[in-house]
């Protein structure tokens, strides 16, 4: 999405701005709804630089919503195991828990790897149903968020992997070390840093579980906040 201006920027982003405009929890896995009342009640503590950060992707998916077209959202991170997975899976429940129906969301690393089993296992104490659906070195993770809803693929490949968006879509960083390899992304309509720190730092520690549930709930918080706002702004638009 090309912005004119600075004046353009502020309008969408004022547009965008989450005004608390109902929402259902109808889509949710029971088991998941806890976590999605908890992040939405959590709004508070993001900071307001990083709401900015936040109603920036807003205004995009926004911008591509009033265009009627797909508002695709690859988040990428070094090695695809850890904040990549986490900002997929919670992006896209947050989507769905707004009744956003036309946004899809995607992960990718710099590298391949694997998806990390710690973060299956956060995902799972937030109330996510995961099950593996093959073997090897680089499993496929099923993530179910929705009975009504397909299940999200969890495994490690570079962003530009052939599953992923290949133009037209919003290149967000999860991790520094990614966004510094990556000055330009190849069709990308957008470029958009949001930061988190790694919960491998506390692997094979007693605070690992704390760490990487830490880690999730913030991520959880802050996806809800962008899809809140996303549907503030296309419920203001419509009662134009």
């Amino acid at each position: 999405m090309k912005l004119s201006s600075k004046t353009t920027l502020a309008a969408i982003l004022a547009a965008a701005a989450w005004t608390g405009v109902p929402a259902s929890e109808a889509d949710l896995l029971e088991p998941l709804r806890p976590a999605a009342r908890r992040a939405i009640s959590e709004f508070d503590q993001i900071s307001p630089e990083r709401k900015m950060e936040l109603r920036q992707a807003a205004a995009f998916i926004r911008g591509r919503v009033d265009q009627g077209k797909p508002a695709d959202l690859t988040f990428i991170c070094t090695h695809n195991s850890r904040r990549s997975h986490l900002c997929q899976i919670w992006a896209q429940t947050a989507a769905a828990y707004y009744g956003l129906t036309n946004v899809a969301t995607y992960s990718g690393g710099t590298e391949a790897t694997a998806c990390n089993i710690r973060t299956v296992r956060a995902l799972r104490r937030a109330g996510f149903s995961i099950a593996q659906s093959t073997g090897g070195s680089n499993p496929v993770y099923l993530a179910q968020y929705s009975e009504s809803r397909p299940a999200a693929k969890m495994y490690s490949k570079r962003f530009a992997s052939a599953e992923n968006p290949q133009k037209d879509f919003a290149a967000v960083f999860s991790c520094d070390d990614a966004a510094k390899r990556c000055p330009v992304v190849e069709g990308a309509a957008l470029r958009l840093p949001i930061l988190y720190v790694d919960p491998k730092v506390s692997d094979n520690s007693p605070a690992e579980a704390a760490t990487y549930d830490e880690r999730s709930g913030q991520i959880a918080r802050e996806m809800f906040y962008l899809m809140s706002s996303v549907q503030a702004g296309v419920g203001a638009r419509a009662a134009r």
